[in-house]
């Protein structure tokens, strides 16, 4: 099972924490790179469009507020494919109230309409290494 690593970047840690969790059976897309070019674009869009699960990891250290737009858009056009994950605290970094209360009503509205919502990255760990393992059988049906 093929899974966009999408969500907070810049020196956030948590793929690096996600991926050491994550079964053999996933395979895990990093977008993050050290040089980015208009090559490096092209390759994230089609995994965006293509593997199995999107998954946006949201942290306070975001300093973008592109992924909200990513998610909706995910989450609209086709939701059994999103995973979203927003944590409350990362290195040292901590929401304010108002932006939690923001996070978790736009999660409410996302889970609503078919998407995943994780609470942590084991959360998230979990339910992708459980959805592999589904993958996989019914790959072989």
């Amino acid at each position: 099972m093929k899974v966009f690593l999408g969500g907070t970047c810049g020196k956030s840690t948590w793929r690096g924490e996600l991926i050491k969790k994550l079964s053999g059976d996933v395979e895990a897309f990093n977008p993050v790179v050290p040089d980015w070019t208009p090559a490096c674009q092209k390759i994230e869009d089609e995994h965006k469009e293509n593997d199995d699960i999107v998954l946006f990891v949201i942290t306070p250290e975001s300093k973008s507020i592109y992924s909200v737009s990513e998610i909706t858009r995910s989450a609209i056009v086709s939701p059994e494919r999103t995973m979203v994950c927003v944590l409350n605290e990362a290195n040292g970094s901590a929401f304010e109230a108002h932006e939690m209360k923001s996070w978790t009503k736009i999660l409410k509205d996302i889970k609503k309409d078919g998407a995943t919502v994780c609470e942590s990255l084991d959360d998230v760990a979990s339910t992708l290494n459980s959805m592999a393992s589904t993958f996989d059988n019914e790959i072989e049906i």
